[in-house]
């Protein structure tokens, strides 16, 4: 099972739902090519209308819990996924629990990506 990781908070939130929408393409098209993905953006993005924080420090003990079951972390490279606490926690929990981390450029995350389009260790 695949943890789709992705930048998500932000100030704007028309920045949090072009993240949110961009999370759901790129799992959409994950789940048609026959992966198994979850993806903390996915989930939890509807729940903030019921009065919850956007943030790493409320979600953090939720997504840890995902992940750890998880066999591999995927990162959507989206515009501020390196500046991400969020991100970053999950890469640094990821790597400790000694799964695979792999990057997933957005252009190829619309474009049935397989394992085969994600490339293995650090971006760029």
């Amino acid at each position: 099972m695949i943890y789709l990781a992705s930048p998500y908070s932000h100030a704007d939130q028309a920045v949090r739902e072009a993240r949110y929408h961009a999370a759901c393409r790129a799992t959409a098209a994950m789940l048609k090519t026959g992966l198994v993905v979850f993806s903390p953006i996915v989930h939890s993005h509807p729940l903030v209308a019921f009065d919850l924080p956007t943030g790493w420090d409320f979600w953090g003990r939720v997504d840890r819990a995902y992940l750890v079951r998880c066999d591999e972390l995927v990162v959507l490279m989206l515009d501020g996924w390196q500046e991400s606490a969020g991100v970053r926690a999950e890469i640094a929990l990821a790597r400790d629990l000694g799964k695979p981390v792999r990057f997933l450029g957005v252009d190829e995350a619309t474009n049935s990506p397989t394992v085969a389009h994600v490339a293995a260790g650090s971006p760029g």
